[in-house]
């Protein structure tokens, strides 16, 4: 790089720490810096370029499909909408592109205007750097020198006033940004000190001005790798935006920009971001978008903090203890020096705080805390009642940390704000009453007390099944070493809630937690953990749960003092943390639910592997409440944890200052993430089925040729439309072509033929195949329908009561939109009549419905994890008896998943206006905005077009609005007045009075805002098609194949996508062999084989070594697992036979076997013979390569050889020869080809 960009950076103090990330931003902004008096114009112009350059990097580092030619407009426009700009940052650029714009164009912008521009760019600059280095540390502008100094300057006499008042403030500001209030060092050094830090800076930009001026216009000149043939980089960019012709013009110039300016460059580049990468510069740009608070506005933050969670903050001269319970006094002195505050509680002396500079690191913090917490003067240890201080908080007011000096294993942890004076007192009195002998205490601290749980308050494991037995003792242990979260994985059915209520009741008896919250994300789960609560009986005393300590559900009261366990849904506690208003009953649909009416029943609801809904919604930061105080909760329990830790749910969660512990039956990447990956119990759907607990599933398939391949309406087809929230039908004579796709079924394309085909199949086969031997008695098994939306559903409830020739009481849909939801449910569970449910999301995951025997999937779920949760709604058992209660002469030993739409063959990982004069069957919306843009649209069609698109208004939901809005550059309503100008009596008629040529001109001009602009129009009609549902009743469907699945074809399917995991994945593979049978590094290989275990146990696949082999042995492949189940090392035989090593998969031990007894043959035909003393030591190496896939100098040393001597023992059994012989068994036993 040339020097001199280095010397200008060294120069600019605005500017020049840019250098390590785009020395052209260095260049523009120090020649905007260095214009600014002298040529103001010319300083805007350079600042533009700042600002042009600056978004492109940002569009470069999120991948966003924004063409190179675009505008400045454009870019910044985009930016915004992904999210990487807040208003205010967007707003910045905006004010640097429209001035640079009026400085290029029309020759205008005063000095004025030039500084504000500076500084606006600085501001942007100091963003930019925030984000891409996390570097949080306080910095301030630096003001140019005086313009009365600058030689040239063209300030005239007017505006020295105001110019000099705003350099004054930005001096001021320097001062705050270097106030450092150091120990030792008075208020008024301090500033005195920063005053004189700022006048060295000011002087040494005055001595630079004129070198600075020299680099900037040598540099100018420098070609850049940006540049174009001929010219520079900072030219090329000069041009990069149009002239400003207004906003207006611009907004049409953004739908024109990115509805053609799409290059292969752009595109390429976008394809190199990924979605995570992007969502993490996201991330960190909102993080950075706060400007750092100055040492000054630390301590006030800080001194809010402690006034909101209920602290009297006073200065040492007017310290009063009296004032209030909880009392901080700033600036108080220990032996070592002065605490930022000290904390007194009840005229007590418990706490210190040390706050320090944004961007400090917090563990050199905790030192200086802890020194003044351990140096109290003597008058400060008889205040404390001890030596030092036990809580200890660091922080910097955005990060704060908090150490417990009484805990075990002292260490600090990350909270949200300070605890309230309340709380340390209750913590100060169970402290007493712990050295005061209370029996029930046996720590001071709650994790004192949970590292005793486990070994002084056995588990009773009467009442609970195997699997639940090893989650308690998971979730104990893992509390008692101060894990902050853990996850508990068992599969639906097994008894997580009741797992759940059991550690509960032991952390309030035993560890005297003082509250628990138990959060679901739906209104049913929570009813149904209040009746596990209810029905629980404590051990001992046979008591209930209830009659021990008080469950209340969480409510408008918010917060009661006598809940020892609250149970509430996240989105409830959410609205209650800021504050809104809640119902009190859970009985019925409420704000609790409006998300997944409102969003999940619309639509599909699964979003990858993630949360659907809460992953979508915006992340908001939540204030502190003192109703609902960090430390409200010791142990926040989340049911269904998959779907709840992702977007503003994950903000509840870490506001409190409370262990986590999650419950789910399918965990995705993300939740392990969130955990910490620290799963402490993990219990499998195959497990229990093995265990009895829940029951296997077979499948059957219905495939039909429209379900796999779509169809196509030919135009001028008249079909039933139907709006997808009013349920309004009407006919429509289609455009054109319309062709959909399986994906679209059930949709926006429902085929009655194909819905038809598929129940009327499902009814035939019923009693044949799908549950042969059951049609004796008629009783349909209770089918549960997983439908795509809620008006898919409405017509599977309707098309299922007509197949099967019955009633209403035979078939109802149940989702989340319906009011009596709730009593359908129980209808569903208890009744004999209702035998089919329609669902989207109600029913899909978490809900228990045991008589439940068929699953029918009209819908592909796409995500693993709610395809699991679904799959688990079929698996519970029902005690035969109470089966027969709804479906007589049944028993429940399978359940059976009816496939009508490929499910398990994926890998997966509005009313009329009055404005309208044509109906839609004469003319579509389509027709009307063609001839708009023709220019060949009527007065009639104008009033028409702005009844449709009223319409359309009216039904679209508020991110199609502002879509629209964005593009048309005005509110969608704001377009529909302007067309309704035509239908205005008078304005029409004052028209028509000076001609057609006047009638012509009130058209266009209404129209224009459509005719411009083509990405609008095609955005207004893909907007309207989501809102309509086609209903396909033209094309014929047939049936292409309905059977049952063998074990055979599932197992042949395992075995080849196991042949093509080890294809695509080649290289692992081949590591793996060569560190097995090149002899060194052994463990390497066996560790390689567990990492390799691991990962294909994950979501998709759910492979196991032994369900890998049994699926070889079901075709033949393999002999069964002589140990009965395979395990890690077996994986070993499988990798060697599909690389063709072996003529068939062999068990590693009984390989190993073989081997040792072909090297004892050997070494007896070359004359070696050995003792039994020998071959005591050869068979238990032997055994070691067998479990551990090799042998070393070490492992000889270890257990079982250790009985005989280890290493010593083995050099005395073999001599000299011992090396060497290890050497050649353990070679020979891995190496050889068997």
């Amino acid at each position: 790089m040339d020097r001199r960009y280095a010397q200008l950076a060294d120069r600019s103090p605005n500017f020049g720490y840019l250098l390590p990330l785009d020395r052209d931003l260095v260049v523009s902004g120090a020649t905007a810096e260095s214009y600014v008096w002298t040529d103001p114009v010319a300083s805007l112009m350079k600042a533009r370029l700042f600002g042009e350059r600056l978004a492109r990097q940002l569009v470069a580092s999120t991948g966003l499909p924004v063409s190179d030619t675009a505008t400045q407009f454009v870019r910044i426009n985009a930016l915004t909408q992904a999210g990487v700009l807040s208003r205010g940052r967007a707003d910045g650029f905006h004010l640097v592109r429209s001035r640079g714009n009026k400085a290029a164009h029309e020759n205008q912008g005063g000095p004025a205007d030039a500084l504000r521009v500076l500084e606006t760019c600085y501001g942007l600059g100091r963003w930019y750097y925030r984000v891409q280095t996390q570097d949080a540390s306080p910095h301030a502008f630096v003001p140019p020198p005086d313009p009365a100094t600058v030689v040239g300057a063209v300030v005239g006499s007017d505006e020295f006033g105001a110019l000099r008042s705003e350099l004054a403030d930005q001096r001021a500001r320097m001062e705050q940004m270097l106030l450092r209030l150091d120990r030792g060092v008075s208020l008024m050094e301090a500033q005195e000190r920063a005053h004189r830090e700022v006048l060295a800076r000011l002087d040494r930009v005055s001595e630079d001005a004129s070198a600075v001026r020299v680099l900037v216009d040598a540099l100018a000149a420098v070609p850049t790798p940006d540049a174009g043939p001929g010219g520079t980089g900072m030219a090329r960019l000069a041009g990069a935006d149009e002239p400003d012709a207004g906003d207006t013009a611009e907004a049409a110039g953004l739908a024109r920009a990115l509805d053609v300016q799409v290059d292969a460059a752009m595109v390429h580049r976008a394809r190199q971001v990924t979605a995570a990468a992007r969502a993490e510069f996201v991330d960190r740009a909102r993080a950075a978008d706060r400007e750092p608070r100055t040492e000054r506005e630390v301590r006030l933050e800080v001194d809010r903090m402690l006034a909101d969670a209920g602290w009297v903050v006073q200065d040492v001269a007017a310290r009063n203890l009296y004032d209030g319970l909880g009392v901080a006094v700033r600036e108080d002195r220990t032996s070592s020096g002065p605490a930022d505050y000290l904390l007194y509680v009840d005229t007590r002396l418990v706490g210190v705080i040390e706050a320090k500079r944004e961007g400090t690191s917090l563990s050199t913090a905790e030192a200086q805390a802890d020194r003044y917490a351990n140096t109290l003067t003597a008058a400060q240890r008889l205040a404390a009642g001890r030596e030092d201080l036990r809580f200890r908080y660091v922080t910097t007011a955005v990060e704060t940390r908090f150490t417990d000096g009484l805990d075990p294993r002292p260490r600090s942890r990350q909270v949200v704000s300070f605890h309230r004076p309340e709380t340390l007192r209750q913590w100060l009195t169970l402290a007493r009453r712990a050295a005061e002998g209370d029996s029930g205490l046996v720590h001071p601290t709650l994790r004192g007390r949970l590292a005793a749980l486990p070994h002084v308050f056995p588990l009773d494991v009467a009442s609970l099944r195997a699997p639940q037995v090893r989650a308690v003792e998971g979730m104990e242990a893992s509390l008692a070493a101060d894990r902050p979260r853990a996850l508990v994985q068992m599969a639906t059915g097994a008894g997580k809630t009741y797992m759940a209520v059991t550690s509960t009741f032991r952390l309030l008896e035993y560890a005297k937690a003082r509250r628990v919250l138990f959060l679901v994300d739906r209104n049913t789960l929570g009813r149904q953990a209040r009746d596990e609560f209810g029905s629980f009986t404590a051990t001992g005393d046979g008591r209930a749960f209830t009659d021990h300590y008080n469950v209340d559900l969480l409510g408008r009261a918010g917060l009661l003092g006598s809940s020892n366990v609250v149970i509430s849904t996240v989105q409830r506690l959410y609205a209650l943390l800021r504050g809104e208003d809640v119902a009190d009953d859970l009985g019925e649909l409420s704000q609790d639910e409006e998300w997944a009416a409102s969003a999940t029943e619309g639509d599909e609801s699964d979003n990858g592997e993630a949360s659907v809904v809460a992953a979508e919604l915006p992340v908001e930061t939540l204030s502190y409440n003192p109703a609902i105080p960090p430390e409200a909760f010791d142990l926040i329990i989340i049911d269904e944890c998959h779907r709840s830790i992702y977007g503003r749910w994950r903000a509840v969660l870490e506001y409190f200052d409370a262990f986590l512990v999650g419950l789910t039956a399918t965990p995705v990447k993300q939740t392990f993430g969130f955990f910490h990956g620290n799963l402490v119990s993990e219990y499998t759907y195959q497990q229990s089925v093995a265990d009895g607990v829940n029951v296997d599933f077979d499948v059957y398939r219905i495939r039909t040729e429209l379900s796999g391949s779509g169809a196509t309406l030919e135009a001028n087809t008249t079909v039933p439309i139907r709006d997808r929230r009013t349920r309004a039908q009407r006919l429509e004579a289609l455009d054109d072509d319309l062709v959909w796709t399986p994906a679209q079924l059930g949709r926006s394309v429902i085929s009655i033929n194909q819905l038809y085909l598929v129940l009327t199949t499902f009814r035939d086969q019923l009693f044949t195949e799908i549950f042969p031997g059951r049609g004796a008695a008629g009783v349909v098994p209770k089918t549960l329908i997983f439908a795509r939306d809620d008006n898919h559903a409405e017509e599977i409830v309707h098309a299922a009561r007509e197949v099967f020739g019955q009633g209403n009481d035979f078939a109802a849909k149940i989702t989340y939109r319906q009011s009596d939801a709730e009593r359908l449910l129980a209808a569903f569970r208890n009744s004999p009549e209702l035998r089919i449910a329609v669902t989207v999301d109600m029913i899909a995951t978490g809900t228990d419905v045991k008589p439940l025997e068929c699953l029918l999937f009209l819908r592909n779920p796409r995500s693993w994890a709610l395809f699991e949760q679904m799959k688990g709604r079929g698996a519970r058992t029902i005690d035969a008896d109470d089966l027969r209660t709804v479906t007589p002469d049944a028993t429940k030993d399978r359940f059976v998943i009816v496939d009508a739409v490929g499910a398990i063959d994926v890998d997966r990982g509005g009313a009329s206006a009055p404005l309208s004069v044509y109906p839609e069957r004469q003319v579509s919306l389509q027709q009307l905005l063609d001839r708009a843009a023709a220019g060949t649209i009527s007065a009639d069609e104008t009033s028409t077009l702005a009844s449709r698109l009223a319409r359309l208004n009216q039904q679209i939901n508020e991110t199609d609005r502002a879509e629209l809005a964005r593009l048309a550059d005005q509110p969608l309503t704001a377009l529909v007045g302007r067309l309704a100008r035509v239908a205005d009596p008078d304005t029409y008629n004052d028209a028509a009075a000076s001609g057609d040529e006047a009638v012509r001109a009130l058209v266009v001009d209404a129209v224009r805002p459509l005719a411009e602009n083509p990405q609008l129009r095609r955005r207004l009609v893909d907007i309207r098609r989501q809102y309509d549902i086609v209903t396909d009743d033209q094309n014929e469907d047939t049936l292409l194949e309905a059977r049952g699945v063998p074990p055979e074809e599932i197992a042949r399917r395992k075995v080849e996508d196991w042949s093509a995991y080890l294809r695509d994945h080649r290289e692992e593979i081949e590591l793996i062999q060569a560190a097995y049978e090149k002899g060194t590094g052994e463990r390497s290989a066996y560790a390689l084989l567990t990492d390799l275990a691991a990962n294909i146990g994950t979501a998709p696949r759910h492979w196991t070594p032994d369900g890998l082999w049994d699926a070889y042995a079901k075709l033949g492949k393999a002999s069964a697992h002589p140990g009965g189940k395979a395990g890690v090392l077996d994986l070993l035989g499988l990798i060697r036979y599909e690389l063709k090593v072996d003529d068939e998969p062999r068990p590693h031990r009984a390989l190993i076997v073989d081997r040792f007894q072909n090297w004892l043959l050997r070494q007896e035909q070359n004359g070696v013979t050995f003792r039994p003393d020998q071959l005591w030591w050869l068979e238990r190496i032997r055994d070691i390569v067998a479990t551990s896939a090799g042998v070393t100098l070490d492992d000889v040393d270890e257990p079982p050889f250790t009985e005989r001597g280890g290493l010593d023992g083995f050099a005395a059994a073999f001599g000299d020869h011992a090396e060497t012989m290890l050497m050649d068994i353990r070679g020979f036993l891995t190496r050889s080809a068997g």
